[in-house]
Protein backbone atom coordinates (compact mmCIF):
# COMPACT_ATOMS: atom_id res chain seq x y z
CA UNK A 1 0.00 0.00 0.00
CA UNK A 2 1.20 3.68 -0.81
CA UNK A 3 0.72 6.25 1.55
CA UNK A 4 1.72 9.74 -0.34
CA UNK A 5 0.65 13.68 0.39
CA UNK A 6 -2.78 14.39 -1.79
CA UNK A 7 -2.84 16.72 -4.21
CA UNK A 8 -5.39 19.25 -3.82
CA UNK A 9 -8.34 17.03 -5.68
CA UNK A 10 -7.25 13.93 -3.44
CA UNK A 11 -7.72 16.17 -0.49
CA UNK A 12 -10.84 17.38 -1.80
CA UNK A 13 -12.23 13.79 -2.11
CA UNK A 14 -10.04 13.08 1.30
CA UNK A 15 -12.39 15.40 3.34
CA UNK A 16 -15.36 12.96 2.47
CA UNK A 17 -12.91 10.10 2.96
CA UNK A 18 -12.77 11.37 6.49
CA UNK A 19 -16.11 11.82 7.06
CA UNK A 20 -17.13 8.63 5.68
CA UNK A 21 -14.45 5.93 6.81
CA UNK A 22 -15.38 6.12 10.79
CA UNK A 23 -19.13 4.84 10.22
CA UNK A 24 -18.55 2.32 8.00
CA UNK A 25 -16.90 0.13 11.33
CA UNK A 26 -20.10 0.46 12.87
CA UNK A 27 -21.93 -0.37 9.41
CA UNK A 28 -19.64 -3.62 9.16
CA UNK A 29 -19.85 -4.86 12.71
CA UNK A 30 -23.23 -7.13 11.72
CA UNK A 31 -22.94 -8.71 15.18
CA UNK A 32 -19.61 -9.14 15.01
CA UNK A 33 -16.50 -6.91 16.56
CA UNK A 34 -15.91 -3.91 14.56
CA UNK A 35 -13.15 -4.36 12.11
CA UNK A 36 -9.77 -2.13 12.45
CA UNK A 37 -9.88 -0.96 9.19
CA UNK A 38 -11.76 -0.43 5.85
CA UNK A 39 -10.78 -2.71 3.24
CA UNK A 40 -11.87 -1.70 -0.55
CA UNK A 41 -12.15 -3.74 -3.31
CA UNK A 42 -12.49 -0.46 -6.21
CA UNK A 43 -14.88 -1.53 -9.22
CA UNK A 44 -13.40 0.92 -11.94
CA UNK A 45 -10.15 2.71 -12.10
CA UNK A 46 -10.94 5.72 -14.55
CA UNK A 47 -9.99 9.08 -14.05
CA UNK A 48 -11.42 9.75 -11.35
CA UNK A 49 -10.01 7.35 -9.42
CA UNK A 50 -6.60 7.68 -10.69
CA UNK A 51 -6.35 11.73 -9.45
CA UNK A 52 -8.88 11.56 -6.57
CA UNK A 53 -10.49 8.63 -4.93
CA UNK A 54 -7.97 6.31 -4.89
CA UNK A 55 -5.34 8.01 -3.28
CA UNK A 56 -7.65 9.58 -1.27
CA UNK A 57 -9.05 5.87 0.01
CA UNK A 58 -5.34 4.86 0.81
CA UNK A 59 -4.48 7.93 2.65
CA UNK A 60 -7.82 8.25 4.76
CA UNK A 61 -7.20 6.55 8.48
CA UNK A 62 -8.03 3.37 9.11
CA UNK A 63 -8.44 2.42 5.43
CA UNK A 64 -6.87 1.19 2.41
CA UNK A 65 -7.51 -0.79 -1.08
CA UNK A 66 -6.83 -4.34 -1.08
CA UNK A 67 -8.02 -5.38 -4.90
CA UNK A 68 -9.12 -3.20 -8.20
CA UNK A 69 -11.81 -4.35 -11.06
CA UNK A 70 -11.28 -3.06 -14.61
CA UNK A 71 -12.49 -5.44 -17.20
CA UNK A 72 -9.15 -4.49 -19.17
CA UNK A 73 -6.86 -6.69 -17.20
CA UNK A 74 -3.71 -5.37 -18.09
CA UNK A 75 -5.01 -2.00 -17.23
CA UNK A 76 -6.13 -2.80 -14.16
CA UNK A 77 -2.81 -4.42 -13.05
CA UNK A 78 -1.10 -1.51 -13.85
CA UNK A 79 -2.88 0.49 -11.32
CA UNK A 80 -2.69 -1.54 -8.83
CA UNK A 81 1.20 -1.91 -9.48
CA UNK A 82 1.52 1.88 -9.30
CA UNK A 83 -0.76 2.43 -6.57
CA UNK A 84 0.39 -0.32 -4.27
CA UNK A 85 -2.57 -2.28 -4.15
CA UNK A 86 -1.95 -6.30 -4.02
CA UNK A 87 -4.73 -7.42 -5.99
CA UNK A 88 -6.57 -6.35 -9.88
CA UNK A 89 -9.23 -8.57 -11.31
CA UNK A 90 -11.40 -7.94 -14.98
CA UNK A 91 -14.28 -9.56 -14.17
CA UNK A 92 -16.90 -7.87 -11.02
CA UNK A 93 -18.00 -11.47 -9.43
CA UNK A 94 -13.60 -12.13 -8.85
CA UNK A 95 -13.34 -9.13 -6.91
CA UNK A 96 -16.72 -9.55 -4.91
CA UNK A 97 -15.19 -12.96 -3.87
CA UNK A 98 -11.86 -11.62 -2.99
CA UNK A 99 -11.28 -12.70 0.82
CA UNK A 100 -9.95 -9.50 2.11
CA UNK A 101 -12.09 -6.46 1.32
CA UNK A 102 -15.03 -5.66 3.64
CA UNK A 103 -16.00 -2.45 1.26
CA UNK A 104 -16.88 -1.79 -2.10
CA UNK A 105 -16.88 1.39 -4.04
CA UNK A 106 -18.11 1.40 -7.53
CA UNK A 107 -16.78 4.22 -9.59
CA UNK A 108 -17.89 3.30 -13.70
CA UNK A 109 -19.65 5.22 -15.37
CA UNK A 110 -24.08 5.07 -14.12
CA UNK A 111 -25.40 3.12 -16.84
CA UNK A 112 -23.46 0.21 -15.11
CA UNK A 113 -23.96 1.27 -11.10
CA UNK A 114 -27.40 -0.83 -10.30
CA UNK A 115 -26.08 -3.65 -12.03
CA UNK A 116 -23.53 -4.21 -10.52
CA UNK A 117 -24.73 -2.32 -7.17
CA UNK A 118 -27.10 -5.42 -6.82
CA UNK A 119 -23.98 -7.73 -7.35
CA UNK A 120 -22.77 -6.12 -4.16
CA UNK A 121 -25.89 -6.17 -2.46
CA UNK A 122 -26.14 -9.79 -2.96
CA UNK A 123 -22.90 -10.40 -1.59
CA UNK A 124 -23.22 -8.50 1.60
CA UNK A 125 -20.95 -5.79 0.99
CA UNK A 126 -21.66 -1.88 2.16
CA UNK A 127 -21.54 0.12 -1.16
CA UNK A 128 -20.15 3.70 -1.58
CA UNK A 129 -21.08 4.48 -5.00
CA UNK A 130 -20.10 7.76 -7.57
CA UNK A 131 -22.55 9.77 -8.03
CA UNK A 132 -24.52 10.52 -9.79
CA UNK A 133 -26.11 6.94 -7.94
CA UNK A 134 -27.45 5.70 -11.40
CA UNK A 135 -29.38 7.37 -14.54
CA UNK A 136 -33.44 7.11 -12.94
CA UNK A 137 -34.92 7.74 -10.19
CA UNK A 138 -36.26 4.15 -10.35
CA UNK A 139 -32.92 2.29 -10.72
CA UNK A 140 -31.84 4.42 -7.20
CA UNK A 141 -35.08 3.34 -6.00
CA UNK A 142 -34.45 -0.30 -6.90
CA UNK A 143 -30.68 0.23 -5.52
CA UNK A 144 -32.22 1.58 -2.03
CA UNK A 145 -34.45 -1.66 -1.94
CA UNK A 146 -31.35 -3.79 -2.54
CA UNK A 147 -29.41 -2.39 0.50
CA UNK A 148 -32.53 -2.06 3.09
CA UNK A 149 -30.50 -4.07 4.98
CA UNK A 150 -27.26 -2.83 4.28
CA UNK A 151 -24.85 0.49 4.23
CA UNK A 152 -25.48 2.47 0.75
CA UNK A 153 -23.55 5.84 0.63
CA UNK A 154 -22.93 7.95 -2.73
CA UNK A 155 -20.28 10.05 -3.21
CA UNK A 156 -21.87 13.87 -2.25
CA UNK A 157 -18.43 14.22 -0.40
CA UNK A 158 -18.65 18.35 -0.41
CA UNK A 159 -21.12 18.14 2.27
CA UNK A 160 -17.95 17.17 4.18
CA UNK A 161 -16.00 20.40 3.19
CA UNK A 162 -15.53 22.73 6.21
CA UNK A 163 -16.46 25.85 4.28
CA UNK A 164 -19.73 24.15 3.25
CA UNK A 165 -20.06 22.61 6.95
CA UNK A 166 -19.50 26.17 8.44
CA UNK A 167 -21.94 27.88 5.88
CA UNK A 168 -24.42 25.18 7.11
CA UNK A 169 -23.92 26.02 10.60
CA UNK A 170 -24.60 29.56 9.81
CA UNK A 171 -27.63 28.93 7.60
CA UNK A 172 -28.85 27.32 10.93
CA UNK A 173 -27.90 29.48 13.54
CA UNK A 174 -29.62 32.55 11.46
CA UNK A 175 -26.52 34.60 10.58
CA UNK A 176 -27.90 35.11 6.85
CA UNK A 177 -31.42 35.66 7.62
CA UNK A 178 -33.98 34.02 6.30
CA UNK A 179 -33.56 32.20 2.82
CA UNK A 180 -36.60 32.74 0.43
CA UNK A 181 -34.77 31.56 -3.05
CA UNK A 182 -31.53 29.90 -4.37
CA UNK A 183 -30.46 30.76 -7.63
CA UNK A 184 -27.08 28.95 -8.53
CA UNK A 185 -25.31 29.09 -11.92
CA UNK A 186 -22.29 27.00 -12.75
CA UNK A 187 -20.22 28.30 -15.62
CA UNK A 188 -17.09 26.94 -16.85
CA UNK A 189 -15.40 26.80 -20.56
CA UNK A 190 -16.31 23.13 -21.62
CA UNK A 191 -13.40 20.94 -21.97
CA UNK A 192 -13.32 19.98 -25.84
CA UNK A 193 -15.05 16.19 -26.32
CA UNK A 194 -12.94 13.05 -26.17
CA UNK A 195 -13.63 9.89 -28.03
CA UNK A 196 -15.49 7.71 -26.06
CA UNK A 197 -16.60 10.35 -23.22
CA UNK A 198 -19.46 8.67 -21.22
CA UNK A 199 -20.31 11.98 -20.38
CA UNK A 200 -21.68 12.68 -23.49
CA UNK A 201 -23.58 9.37 -24.27
CA UNK A 202 -26.85 9.17 -22.93
CA UNK A 203 -27.16 5.06 -22.22
CA UNK A 204 -24.08 5.30 -20.00
CA UNK A 205 -24.37 8.76 -17.99
CA UNK A 206 -28.02 9.35 -17.56
CA UNK A 207 -28.17 12.83 -18.95
CA UNK A 208 -24.86 14.43 -20.06
CA UNK A 209 -22.64 16.82 -17.44
CA UNK A 210 -25.97 18.08 -16.10
CA UNK A 211 -26.37 15.16 -14.13
CA UNK A 212 -22.70 14.43 -13.31
CA UNK A 213 -22.38 17.45 -12.08
CA UNK A 214 -25.34 19.30 -11.61
CA UNK A 215 -26.30 16.94 -9.28
CA UNK A 216 -23.21 17.88 -6.67
CA UNK A 217 -25.27 21.36 -6.51
CA UNK A 218 -28.65 20.03 -6.09
CA UNK A 219 -26.95 17.76 -3.12
CA UNK A 220 -25.37 20.96 -1.85
CA UNK A 221 -28.30 22.66 -1.71
CA UNK A 222 -30.26 19.79 -0.06
CA UNK A 223 -27.73 19.17 2.49
CA UNK A 224 -27.54 23.54 2.99
CA UNK A 225 -31.46 23.71 3.07
CA UNK A 226 -33.38 20.97 2.44
CA UNK A 227 -34.28 18.65 2.98
CA UNK A 228 -35.51 18.79 -0.88
CA UNK A 229 -39.24 17.16 -1.56
CA UNK A 230 -39.90 18.01 -4.53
Amino acid sequence: MVKVKPRLTQRAFLAGCLALVPLLPLALMQDKAAPKEVIWGIIGCGDVVEKKSGPALQNAPRSRVAAVMRRDKTKAEDFARRHGIPRAYDDVDALLADREINAVYIATPPGSHLEIALKVARAGYPLYVEKPAARTATECETMERAFSKLPLFVAYYRRAYPRFVKLKQDLAAGRLGTIQSVSYVFSRRPAPPRAGDWRLDAERSGGGKFVDIGSHALDLIDFLLGPLDR
